[in-house]
């Protein structure tokens, strides 16, 4: 494994585990952690943007050009994790189960369709 892999990797999962736990704090009103969960969640979007332009330079790669495919595949990427959380809490939080793993499974579906978006599909 690379150096620069697993760096990357260290601070993805570092960034990914502080935003959850954020979420978590913000969202679940019984651990009565709003504010703190905010910094949390701060934290580890920071991090994950961190993460991403070191591994970046490590690589020797050009920076990301902001253009229309990014601005969509950023919003799919939103639109899918939202939906994908949104059914969790409808599962887990609130106790509609069926409801949840439908808004799961939406949200499941539409973050594999960034696989297409970002790398194309070849016959």
């Amino acid at each position: 494994m690379k150096k620069s892999s697993f760096v990357a990797m260290l601070l993805g999962t570092v960034s990914g585990v502080l935003f959850a736990l954020g979420m978590c704090m913000t969202l679940i009103a019984e651990w009565d952690s709003f504010k703190p969960g905010i910094v949390f969640g701060c934290i580890g979007i920071l991090l994950g943007l961190i993460t991403v332009i070191s591994w970046r330079r490590m690589e020797h790669k050009e920076p990301i050009h902001i253009s229309g495919k990014a601005i969509l595949t950023i919003m799919v990427g939103i639109v899918g994790t939202v939906a994908l959380g949104v059914g969790m809490c409808f599962s887990m939080v609130w106790g509609n189960i069926i409801a949840g793993v439908v808004i799961g499974l939406v949200g499941i579906v539409v973050l594999l369709c960034l696989v297409p978006l970002t790398k194309g599909i070849k016959s």
